[in-house]
């Protein structure tokens, strides 16, 4: 179905006196066939070239994206260069990392039935379709909806659904769980099994193995731009658990993450107090947020859980002061923090990091969020370290916007670190990270709160929490239903439960 004969490609990027060439993200002389009905993961580390890989697959490649090409990349046989992007998306259906960048409307079902408008199709059968894959990917709640209504894993079930509505015969996944909870997890898990049984030609580039490692035909493993691991699906399981973990890859079972040691920390004093936090959406039938109570200890690390939709990322911004009509103030040592205030005091890294990366380089990103009397005490020095904690240092001088997802989400992760503001706040900081790069944020949140900071992370990443968080938020529809430490063995495996009882392919041993 698809062939690639010694490709190599390297994007531009725009820099003083013309276009570069940028290293990150390159492939380097790839070849490789992938079989019509066949179950590929693409895997390796953040920057290794597999989102470049499926851009070649769906076309964007040479047909959006510019760089330099080489080699032939086969569609059914024709050359992806000589087909036209309307050809190719009646082939091949793509799932991005960020779904915002593939929807064309501002309601759920027009979304999921504009790729089969697109194409002509009569408007019974687009209807059908809809039904169908709704049913299937159980998002039929999700129709009728205003789009920028929906959680970050809402918007990733409508991208899925969009791509299976057009029913074409190869899909094309990039970091697709990247942003869902364990039980949107298990259903887009389901759906890759209805296209498997389907003989449907699946591609998916992805950091989370433990949903995938058993339904996957072939595996490619690429570092720095080259094919360097060509296993079968029974081949990649085999491979021993530090071996993988040098491969830097994740996980192939959630069980593991119980052995992991815990996290102690004596916290701090005064703590912050969160006291009547409401919050209500407009046209909102319901309150969107109701939090009369919840405690925050400087020197910590807080990880909110819960489904998606359940509430979690207006904790945050209501938390921060971005939303105008939330009710509630923070409290700390008897002093009172109204919203205004709250923006002052804490920092944010949304879930969408493209919404604040605003310069021409990373350096710049991090220097706007020093302060000025940290820039003329420590200037760049400060920043090169930050960088180098991130893994940014080499690239500094590249565009933000030109970065791997897993990239941008650590440039923001280091302006984050650079604001040295009292409170930070971090809503998905993992989305897109391989096991080195998580495991380089998790030492990065230890040092911030090390240091007194209080850190609060929303997150769906149960190998992050246990290796740096140590008290946990549970909010279920918009409450706190659960408050508790992560200090013993007991606590921890209540944790891995609310993951694991999602899980029916890993059980609690």
């Amino acid at each position: 179905m698809i062939e690639c004969k010694n490709v190599s490609f390297s994007y531009y990027f725009n820099r003083e006196g013309g276009k570069g060439l940028q290293e990150d993200g390159t492939l380097k002389n790839v070849s490789c066939t992938i079989a019509d009905g066949s179950f590929v993961l693409l895997c390796g580390a953040s920057g290794c070239g597999k989102t470049t890989l499926t851009r070649l697959f769906n076309g964007l490649i040479p047909h959006y994206y510019e760089g330099e090409l080489s080699g032939q990349i086969l569609l059914d046989g024709k050359e992806c260069k000589d087909l036209s992007l309307f050809d190719i998306s009646g082939k091949v259906g793509s799932v991005f990392q960020n779904p915002r960048s593939q929807f064309f409307n501002v309601d759920t079902t027009s979304e999921l039935a504009f790729g089969a408008e697109n194409h002509g199709l009569p408007e019974q059968e687009i209807r059908d379709r809809v039904r169908r894959v709704a049913g299937q990917l159980n998002i039929t709640g999700l129709l009728d909806r205003s789009l920028f209504s929906l959680s970050g894993g809402e918007k990733q079930k409508i991208a899925c659904g969009s791509a299976a509505v057009m029913e074409p015969e190869i899909f094309v996944f990039d970091e697709p769980s990247s942003n869902l909870d364990v039980s949107a997890t298990r259903e887009l898990r389901e759906l890759l099994k209805i296209l498997k049984t389907q003989g449907k030609t699946v591609i998916i580039a992805e950091h989370r193995l433990y949903y995938l490692h058993d339904l996957a035909d072939r595996v490619l493993y690429l570092k720095d731009g080259e094919i360097k691991g060509d296993y079968t699906g029974e081949e990649f399981t085999a491979i021993p658990e530090p071996v993988r973990e040098q491969m830097g890859l994740r996980p192939l079972t959630l069980f593991s993450l119980k052995h992991i040691a815990h996290i102690k920390r004596a916290g701090g004093n005064p703590l912050w107090e969160m006291r009547g936090f409401h919050f209500a959406y407009p046209k909102s039938s319901r309150e969107s947020l109701c939090v009369e109570k919840a405690v925050l200890a400087p020197g910590s690390v807080t990880a909110v859980i819960g489904h998606n939709g359940a509430g979690k990322t207006t904790f945050s911004r209501c938390l921060c002061g971005l939303e105008k009509r939330c009710r509630g103030s923070l409290y700390r040592d008897g002093e009172q923090y109204n919203r205004k205030q709250r923006m002052k005091l804490c920092y944010i890294v949304m879930q969408d990091v493209n919404h604040q990366l605003f310069t021409e380089s990373v350096i710049e990103e991090v220097l706007i969020s020093m302060s000025k009397d940290a820039m003329d005490l420590e200037g760049s020095s400060r920043v090169d370290a930050i960088l180098e904690e991130m893994d940014l240092l080499d690239l500094k001088d590249c565009h933000p916007m030109g970065l791997s997802g897993g990239q941008k989400q650590r440039v923001a992760i280091a302006s984050a670190i650079a604001s040295e503001r009292p409170v930070i706040l971090f809503d998905e900081p993992t989305s897109g990270l391989d096991l080195f790069h998580m495991r380089q944020v998790a030492d990065a949140m230890n040092r911030l709160a090390e240091t007194g900071k209080t850190v609060v992370v929303v997150t769906h990443d149960p190998e992050f929490i246990v290796r740096c968080c140590n008290q946990v938020i549970h909010i279920e529809n918009g409450c706190v239903i659960e408050d508790y430490s992560l200090e013993s063995s007991a606590d921890k495996e209540h944790l891995l439960r609310f993951f694991l009882d999602n899980n029916k392919e890993v059980q609690m041993q």
